[in-house]
């Protein structure tokens, strides 16, 4: 190979042993965490530790509470299909076989969305993600599990694939939803609770996560965070972390994929998302695309094909169900830029502000702060 690939540092941590780990801790034989009674987790969709860093000033309370070495690595693709399948099975990607955020469906040939293309696409929900997930488990051996989260996601195939087994209990504030997990958390000992906020993601897509907007929401995070810290019980533990970080990638960042470019000649799909591009090539045509894109973008990505991916470790253990999945080549950004297919009729996803889903410290380092029994 002829690129250099970030390493993640000796120790760090990752965001796959989370919930085992806070599993353990409900039975005193944590490594990371002390014991407690009952445990939440709660994700913040988007909130990655050098976002976190920059805006502290927006975060106080979670900033007093983290520190320099509250952080865990992500996965890779560093999105959040991939990364809460991770999170919520304690597999990597190349095992539970959620490896991007639009990935082919080596039957059928499509594309499909991994968060929203379960239904109309006709994903099983219990076969294509192929590891239980750990909420049921946790369930079927009688421990009290919920999830906390908006109605919206309620009976979503996603949801099924991932938080099946755990009760459902929904509100559509941050603050409720705060409020309901300490409360669920302390009147069900032994109880493993996922909090989940979408509303700093959402916003930092559309506006970018250095946007003023962005910044108000992050206060809104900030202040559920030290509401639910204070209605805790004392002997429940909280970890708040993240799926990915955010990088803002303004228009003119924007690299445009079109025929007659030399790009796309061979590509059959493009999938994945712009910072992470799987592309999904004719028979025999895998070299000359890596050649092409080498040739172009080497200077702005990360191009590598399947085999060296697999070979560099960075989908975990990789099944073999699991390798036509990914891409026969793939583009991670490594400079501020994005890809867009501009032969799609539909433009609106180029509108989108905050990017993710590549191989940098601030797509990939997100925060791993521990609050009540934990702090």
């Amino acid at each position: 190979m002829t690129f250099s690939l970030p390493a993640d540092p000796p120790h760090a941590r990752s965001l796959t042993d989370v919930m085992p780990q806070l599993i353990a801790a409900l039975d005193g034989r944590s490594k990371w965490f002390p014991p407690a009674a009952s445990a939440i987790v709660f994700v913040i969709d988007g909130l990655g530790a050098h976002n976190l860093a920059a805006r502290a000033g927006h975060a106080r309370f979670l900033t007093a509470a983290g520190g320099k070495k509250s952080v865990a690595r992500t996965v890779f693709p560093s999105t959040t299909a991939a990364a809460l399948t991770s999170l919520l099975t304690g597999t990597a990607p190349g095992e539970h076989g959620i490896v991007g955020y639009r990935v082919r469906v080596p039957e059928t040939g499509d594309a499909v969305n991994q968060l929203k293309g379960w239904e109309s696409d006709g994903l099983d929900p219990r076969s294509w993600q192929r590891r239980q997930p750990l909420l049921e488990r946790e369930a079927a051996r009688g421990r009290p599990c919920f999830v906390v989260s908006r109605r919206a996601y309620a009976g979503s195939g996603f949801t099924e694939a991932t938080l099946r087994g755990a009760e459902l209990v929904t509100a559509e504030t941050l603050g409720e939803r705060a409020t309901l997990a300490a409360d669920l958390a302390a009147a069900h000992p032994g109880a493993l609770v996922y909090l989940y906020a979408p509303e700093l993601d959402t916003v930092g897509h559309r506006l970018g996560w250095e946007s003023d907007e962005w910044a108000h929401a992050l206060e809104g995070v900030d202040a559920a965070s030290r509401a639910l810290s204070d209605r805790l019980d004392p002997s429940t533990g909280v970890v708040v972390t993240a799926d990915h970080g955010m990088i803002d990638v303004p228009r003119h960042r924007q690299l445009l994929l079109t025929d007659g470019d030399g790009l796309v000649d061979g590509v059959e799909i493009i999938g994945g998302e712009p910072r992470m591009l799987h592309l999904y090539t004719a028979p025999g045509a895998a070299e000359d695309v890596a050649r092409a894109w080498r040739e172009s973008e080497s200077d702005r990505a990360w191009i590598l094909t399947r085999d060296e991916a697999v070979g560099a470790g960075l989908f975990g253990r990789v099944e073999d169900a699991v390798l036509p999945r990914i891409g026969d080549v793939l583009v991670a950004a490594r400079a501020g830029v994005v890809y867009y297919d501009d032969r799609l009729d539909d433009k609106a996803a180029q509108r989108m502000v905050g990017q993710h889903g590549s191989l940098t410290n601030e797509e990939r380092v997100v925060p791993l702060i521990r609050l009540g029994a934990f702090a």
